[in-house]
């Protein structure tokens, strides 16, 4: 006859070892054989979320995933989005992953300068968003990056990208100097769009600002190349020079043919310009031209910018590009 002692040792042993299964199932090394991506809808239970875990195959089983999560797991709510569930993910981590609310992040950027056409056809190509919009008011959009998840509307993206600029900028206007030639929050997103188009640098937005505030003050015409090929591409690259017809059509946009600013923004300025425009560099300087680099000479009199455009002519014709 067994002794009672033997046969309680034995029955703790079993048990023991159900509850390290248990355990090992839980925590162990799950069936997903690559990185996979679940959504969990928003308002999901963690029984709904369960169902769409098994059907990507994270977990192996909906039943035994939601009867471990309530003995073993957290009490912490889930959360909805869509997640990477990594490979061999635990039943105990992809738990830890729904609740963490780390979902995947997709992003939309918009570079400063990017014209509107060339955002709406960004957001359009944007995988997972959801309906159309139309093209974008001109100098509505902040350059940036924003994030969103699958799912989410082009019309959602759009509303924030728009909320920012109208954000940023009245903070801005708040901060202009008395040295700034723009009337108002719109004149500002005009000229910035112009400054943004002109110069590439960062440590010369303030003097080209400068140089057309200049200009504006004293009644001479703006005289940007940008303002020229806006009418014609829309904000796209122009691939060629620009003719004589199109220096001197008039059509609201055209610095060369009319005084003053243009009818609106020619891009989409960031943050940068915009703060230019409204703090530009003390100088007198009227005129620049581009020095080789990459970046510009400043000039306060006709008589020097015409020499420091001889200079460039002849670092055009040593390159083999006049």
């Amino acid at each position: 006859m067994r002794r009672p002692g033997c046969l309680g040792m034995a029955l703790a042993l079993v048990l023991l070892a159900a509850l390290f299964g248990v355990a090992s199932s839980w925590t162990g090394s799950g069936p997903a054989e690559k990185d996979l991506a679940v959504v969990v809808p928003s308002g999901a239970t963690l029984s709904r979320a369960a169902t769409e875990l098994e059907k990507a195959g994270a977990i192996g089983s909906a039943d035994r995933f939601l009867l471990f999560a309530r003995v073993l797991g957290s009490d912490a709510p889930i959360r909805a989005g869509e997640y990477q569930v990594p490979a061999h993910a635990s039943q105990s981590d992809v738990l830890e992953l729904l609740q963490s609310g780390k979902v995947i992040q997709r992003r939309v950027t918009v570079p400063e300068g990017m014209p509107s056409v060339l955002v709406h056809q960004a957001l359009m190509r944007a995988p997972h968003l959801t309906g159309s919009v139309a093209v974008p008011e001109e100098g509505s959009v902040l350059p940036d990056s924003y994030n969103y998840q699958r799912g989410d509307t082009r019309q959602q993206v759009l509303d924030r990208m728009q909320k920012a600029m109208r954000e940023y900028l009245a903070t801005a206007w708040k901060r202009r100097k008395p040295a700034a030639a723009v009337h108002s929050p719109r004149e500002v997103l005009t000229l910035a769009s112009i400054v943004e188009k002109e110069t590439g640098k960062a440590a010369e937005r303030r003097m080209v600002a400068a140089v057309y505030s200049n200009r504006l003050k004293q009644g001479m015409p703006l005289q940007a190349d940008p303002t020229v090929i806006y009418p014609v591409t829309k904000g796209r690259p122009l691939g060629r020079r620009i003719l004589r017809s199109e220096l001197s059509a008039k059509n609201g946009y055209n610095t060369y043919a009319s005084p003053g600013l243009p009818v609106g923004p020619i891009a989409n300025p960031g943050r940068e310009s915009i703060d230019a425009v409204l703090n530009p560099a003390a100088t007198s300087a009227l005129y620049f031209v581009a020095d080789g680099t990459g970046g510009h000479v400043f000039a306060d009199t006709l008589e020097q910018h015409n020499a420091n455009v001889r200079k460039w002519y002849a670092i055009r014709r040593a390159r083999g590009e006049m």
